[in-house]
């Protein structure tokens, strides 16, 4: 990343830092249970850290509308919340054993704890929402959930075989870009928004979701384990399809679509190397490809965001594309 876009991020930092801080706060005052297995875990998965750029979509959105209460901080915290509690279930269901560069809380305290503790964990975050009283933030995060969960079931339906691109979108839509959706909307209903500032401003979060994932997806087949702080490739040996390697099933020759598929179906590189598939992607521009529709999203959050007057806030949201698509973890 270039010395101005760092300047930048620290301009974007220095710009929320109170409410972020905040936000850290009652996160941990949240996932504290009279049970301590469930505070040990909840604290050892925010201890975890992670880029906490949900809560800032929703702080940016908010105050980009002039917002200016303490509702935020608890939203704020409420996604994170969600956001923490999917990790969870994730690591449960792929059978991870590393995350963010250590042990998965599921090795550290076994499955069945881990699945509760992510269900308090998304319990506890309807109990706050709750609090606003607002049908709008209830109704948001219900459906937000419910996608999740979807997502979810429909990618382990379509583990070990190849996936179109439209099931691919589908998938990460569900999955990730749904809550960067949210994380928008919920500011927009803090900032009493219009429908239609709500309905472009969400579609902002969508667009900038879908670029995140896609990078995510090209990341994890092409960074280091040390930067990816887990194994490189997790998603082939899983079986999953990610869009550069739909593209080379897509374009590639008949021998190349046999070696991708062998990888997905076995959930291993035990016939084919991770290089051999490096090598595919490489040749026939896709891991480009991928890069590429990920800038087109990134653009197209941008243009989502001409509505909105001009403030320091707004510039904010107009530079996170930016970090999304050139980060490299």
């Amino acid at each position: 990343m270039s010395t101005a876009a760092i300047t930048t991020a620290k301009e974007v930092f220095d710009l929320l830092r109170d409410d972020l801080v905040a936000i850290e706060r009652e996160f941990e005052r949240l996932s504290t249970s009279d049970v301590d297995s469930i505070t040990e875990i909840a604290g050892y998965l925010r201890e975890g850290g992670g880029k906490r750029i949900r809560p800032a979509l929703l702080l940016l959105a908010a105050k980009a509308l002039g917002y200016t209460g303490n509702s935020s901080i608890r939203l704020g915290a409420v996604v994170e919340m969600v956001h923490t509690a999917t990790l969870v279930h994730d690591d449960i269901i792929d059978l991870a054993d590393i995350r963010r560069g250590r042990p998965s809380a599921n090795t550290q305290w076994g499955n069945s704890k881990c699945v509760l503790a992510g269900d308090w964990m998304y319990m506890q975050a309807f109990r706050v929402a709750l609090e606003e009283r607002n049908f709008r933030v209830l109704d948001l995060l219900i459906n937000l959930t419910q996608q999740m969960v979807e997502g979810e079931m429909l990618q382990m339906e379509r583990l070990g075989r190849a996936v179109t691109e439209q099931e691919y979108y589908e998938l990460i839509y569900r999955k990730t870009a749904c809550l960067f959706r949210v994380s928008m909307q919920l500011g927009c209903v803090l900032g009493r928004a219009s429908q239609q500032m709500e309905e472009l401003l969400g579609d902002y979060g969508r667009n900038l979701g879908l670029a995140f994932q896609i990078v995510d997806d090209v990341l994890d087949l092409t960074a280091s384990d040390e930067i990816l702080g887990k194994p490189t490739a997790s998603d082939l040996r899983e079986g999953k399809a990610t869009l550069a390697v739909v593209h080379s099933l897509q374009h590639g020759t008949v021998e190349e679509r046999a070696d991708i598929l062998a990888v997905i179906e076995d959930q291993s590189f035990t016939r084919v190397s991770h290089e051999r598939i490096l090598a595919i992607l490489q040749r026939n521009g896709s891991l480009d490809y991928a890069m590429q529709v990920a800038y087109g999203h990134a653009e197209a959050a941008r243009k989502n965001l001409s509505i909105l007057p001009d403030s320091e806030f707004k510039r904010a949201l107009l530079w996170v594309p930016d970090f999304v698509v050139a980060r490299e973890k």
